[in-house]
């Protein structure tokens, strides 16, 4: 396992950082979410991300479970606030500084830890001043509850003003959280940019585009069964994006690309997105753990030019780039 610094700080993790989005606490038992933990730990991969709306605060329980008895200081554990948890109610959700401070003790709990390396703020909160989202931020570092504080789908302008009120109030912003792989690369033209000049990091999420880039849905062909594409719980919406014919023909052309690179298609997906210098770490989740210790193969892979050019040229005008999905995509008022 390779690790790099996140962002200007001083905290190293595994490029290879585990995510259980969409798996634990919903997709898989947890008997096989604590082996998929296990075989992350394994393959040396000590950086692990969740949140506190994934399956409505259950996949923190599974982690802080899977983790137990593990040395803290030998760990990085991420988590998240924003979207709706619990019963729904008035300030279950959003970044105002009552649920930030009701939900970072609520994700401790559930973790088994005093405190999480990085806490994100999920989205962008559009209807709570940032200066009141910064100062809860600031004191739940002051407090030693997280170490750090990073974002997740923020604009670059609205990156560039947290941390900007980061640094007034005395506290590092240092990530940021975005989708990112070979089909969607809407952070390239904006957010890359601005987060190289303000030393902050990518961790980015859906490295294999929900599992399109592993090349395992055919065109014309419906998705195996037990895929994210068939799972009518969450991951069939998001995925959808990327299952049409031209999509998937041109993945299936990338196969040659990655036998000649010696990789699996989903490991040169990862390598891919770990190219791009402001990239901290790639997420990658897990359904069984063979599938952890095959992306983790991905780590310290090196791809030349030539061949980063040729996926170019085989996915051609199928690649999102407009930056402006960034904010289209997020919610433009508070989610209730």
């Amino acid at each position: 396992m390779n690790f790099r610094y996140l962002g200007n700080s001083g905290l190293k993790i595994s490029e290879i950082t585990y995510g259980n989005w969409l798996t634990h606490g919903s997709q898989v038992e947890n008997d096989v979410a604590t082996q998929c933990v296990r075989a992350a730990l394994d393959a040396g991969i000590s950086t692990f991300d969740t949140a506190d709306v994934y399956a409505n605060t259950k996949a923190e329980s599974v982690l802080g479970d899977a983790l137990k008895g593990e040395r803290r200081e030998s760990l990085e554990i991420f988590t998240k606030v924003y979207w709706p948890t619990g019963p729904g109610g008035k300030n279950d959700t959003g970044l105002s500084r009552k649920h930030i401070m009701e939900s970072i003790n609520g994700s401790l709990e559930r973790l088994q830890t005093d405190y999480v390396d990085l806490y994100q703020a999920h989205r962008y909160d559009t209807e709570t001043p940032l200066e009141e989202t910064m100062q809860a931020f600031a004191d739940v570092v002051r407090q030693g509850k997280a170490l750090y504080i990073g974002v997740s789908e923020w604009t670059a302008d609205q990156i560039r003003e947290g941390v900007t009120l980061a640094k007034e109030l005395g506290f590092q912003l240092i990530s940021s959280q975005p989708q990112y792989s070979m089909l969607w690369r809407v952070i390239e033209g904006e957010v890359v940019p601005t987060c190289e000049e303000l030393g902050v990091s990518q961790i980015v999420w859906s490295p294999i585009a929900q599992g399109v880039l592993t090349g395992k849905y055919q065109p014309g062909q419906q998705p195996p069964e037990g895929s994210r594409a068939a799972d009518e719980k969450g991951g069939a919406d998001m995925i959808k994006r990327f299952m049409n014919d031209d999509v998937l023909t041109r993945v299936q052309k990338l196969k040659p690309i990655a036998d000649e690179a010696g990789l699996t298609m989903a490991q040169l997906a990862v390598a891919w997105v770990l190219q791009n210098p402001n990239v901290a770490a790639a997420l990658v989740g897990a359904s069984r753990p063979e599938q952890v210790a095959e992306n983790v193969k991905a780590a310290g892979v090196k791809l030349e030019p030539e061949l980063m050019t040729k996926i170019d040229e085989v996915l051609g005008d199928i690649v999102e780039k407009d930056s402006g999905k960034t904010k289209e995509t997020a919610p433009q008022q508070r989610v209730a």
